[in-house]
């Protein structure tokens, strides 16, 4: 009988308990035309800007949830100075948030399952584990195997598929608060083999955070989630298993012959030694923030990170913007553009640097030397091997004709006198000097197949024939693993080390200068190379075809990172 009655009393706490917080949650939550502002539940809206536009998704399966159940408490955030800092006005316009909708990859991977069809079902698991982590990871634990996980068809990319919605809300909050921390950082979770517990149920499902003693019961009340401390949320590990990939590659008769280092962003990072984090760079901590709209007297909290996730990807976020509503992105066109600011804003004052070392004029021959530094704590460009940088320099004389002038870029986003754009079996090699006009310095990667001929399929590249994109600081050539090597002619270029390289331009002038010349070097950037777009192109799927009509009316005027310019 006392035991019976202890129970009853312990029960009447806890369902008092349970009052008094959804008396208080009902206190703190807004008026209607409030939620409508803000989004509500389903998180639509700029946070503080009042957009109503777009509609994050609400979707629940057994162990995730849709951004707009977390968007529901984490809009309306500010910092000391009042800027908004909303976790999902940040968030819903980056790449992460449209992994799941950008169309060159859903272009890519048609193109690489019509050219490697018997490799379809491996392609399209490997594939869903960052770009559609919650759906094909829901899908495992509901019991199919790896090899019926489906992107194309009637697979996640169908409006029809029970898991579309999670598949298509991309690398979103209850993926990345869910990892758990062992084995992070190391070869046992790259490919975006993460792993989550999915033996825990709501209203405990855990969602990790960076703070300690975080205030659980309204994020289990509303969430279904439990936040717990964990403080690999903040260290560069947490990134190393989407940004570390391996894909298989096979030969001219499509048997996978090995496996291919296809990007390896966070091991670039290790190896550079640096200590700042990922979340340094690409979260920048907007110091003491009250985390949540509600409740009303929650403390402020620090650091905290904002989620603008930008690397130097505007291309595709500005091509994503314009194609929104095929798409079905749910961001605003101010989102988009408030990204693309602070994309530009990092490639042109955290990137890359351009100095001019040294000119000289003598004898009819003007010879130059530009450094290019490399500020990022990775290779510069870094990721899928579509990407490059390059020196567009030119001199001009004192009535503005000019006398030379290599790496002009194109309406059409090539590069004159770069040989890959001329003819898709060649490329332009490294250069320590530059004496002719036909000659470009590119940083990039080219692939070379099993037969070692350049490649732009993925599931073909076999080995890198260049790599010179430009090495971090801390970053030592001569202990490189293979899988990050600097390779070809800028191995054995003394001056491509660490954090920059040098190289000299001589210029033959035919006549005598009139006046004074002018020297101008630009260090430019492009997302998604000509010949890699080119290359695509070749296949006739639906979704590589409505990605070339997308790519062929974008502006495709590249990135300007540094600039440098002097007169003699």
């Amino acid at each position: 009988m006392r035991g019976n009655l202890l129970n009853m009393i312990r029960t009447s706490r806890f369902v008092l308990a349970a009052i008094v917080m959804g008396l208080l949650w009902l206190i703190a939550l807004p008026s209607n035309a409030q939620m409508y502002r803000w989004g509500g539940g389903g998180g639509g809206g700029m946070g503080g800007g009042g957009m109503t536009g777009t509609t994050l998704t609400t979707f629940e399966t057994a162990d995730f949830s849709g951004s707009g159940a977390c968007a529901f408490c984490h809009s309306q955030l500010t910092d000391s100075t009042g800027k908004d800092v909303s976790i999902d006005a940040h968030w819903r316009s980056t790449m992460m948030a449209n992994a799941a909708k950008d169309p060159l990859w859903q272009a890519k991977i048609s193109s690489e399952v019509k050219r490697t069809p018997g490799l379809q079902a491996a392609i399209e698991e490997k594939c869903s584990r960052c770009h559609m982590g919650m759906a094909r990871y829901q899908d495992l634990t509901n019991g199919t195997s790896e090899g019926k996980i489906k992107v194309l068809g009637t697979g996640y990319l169908a409006s029809t598929h029970p898991l579309h919605a999670a598949a298509m809300d991309g690398i979103s909050c209850t993926l990345c608060h869910q990892v758990q921390p062992e084995s992070l950082g190391t070869e046992a979770v790259f490919t975006g083999q993460y792993a989550i517990d999915t033996s825990t149920s709501t209203p405990y499902r855990l969602a990790f955070g960076p703070y300690d003693q975080p205030v659980q019961n309204p994020m289990e009340m509303h969430s279904g989630f439990s936040p717990v401390p964990g403080d690999h949320v903040a260290g560069s590990a947490l990134c190393s298993p989407c940004h570390t990939l391996y894909t298989p590659y096979v030969d001219a008769s499509g048997t996978v012959k090995g496996e291919f280092p296809e990007q390896t962003t966070y091991l670039e990072w290790e190896h550079s030694g640096r200590v700042k984090s990922c979340q340094g760079c690409h979260m920048p901590d907007a110091g003491s923030v009250v985390i949540s709209n509600r409740p009303w007297w929650l403390s402020p909290r620090s650091p905290f990170g904002q989620h603008h996730f930008v690397g130097a990807n505007s291309f595709m976020v500005n091509l994503i913007k314009s194609n929104a509503a095929t798409l079905g992105a749910t961001a605003d066109p101010a989102h988009f553009d408030a990204t693309i600011a602070r994309t530009d804003t990092m490639l042109q004052s955290r990137t890359g640097g351009l100095d001019l070392v040294s000119t000289s004029l003598e004898s009819g021959v003007l010879n130059f030397t530009l450094k290019v530094q490399n500020m990022a704590g990775h290779k510069f460009p870094s990721g899928i091997p579509a990407r490059r940088a390059w020196l567009h320099v030119t001199v001009t004389d004192s009535k503005n004709r000019v006398v030379f002038e290599s790496g002009k870029p194109q309406d059409d986003g090539s590069i004159i006198g770069n040989d890959a754009d001329i003819d898709a079996s060649k490329f332009e090699p490294h250069y320590d000097v530059i004496n002719s006009a036909d000659q470009v310095q590119i940083y990039e990667p080219v692939m070379d197949d099993s037969d070692g001929n350049v490649t732009y399929t993925l599931l073909r590249a076999a080995a890198y024939a260049k790599d010179n994109r430009l090495i971090p600081s801390g970053f030592a050539k001569s202990s490189a693993s293979s899988d990050i090597a600097v390779v070809g002619d800028a191995a054995g270029d003394s001056n491509f080390i660490a954090g920059e390289d040098q190289i000299t331009y001589q210029v033959q002038l035919s006549n005598a200068p009139s006046g004074t010349l002018t020297v101008k070097a630009e260090l430019l950037y492009q997302a998604v190379s000509y010949r890699f777009a080119r290359d695509l192109s070749r296949d006739s799927t639906d979704l590589v075809m409505r990605f070339k009509s997308m790519y062929d009316a974008a502006g495709k005027v590249p990135k300007l990172v540094a600039t440098v310019q002097t007169s003699l």
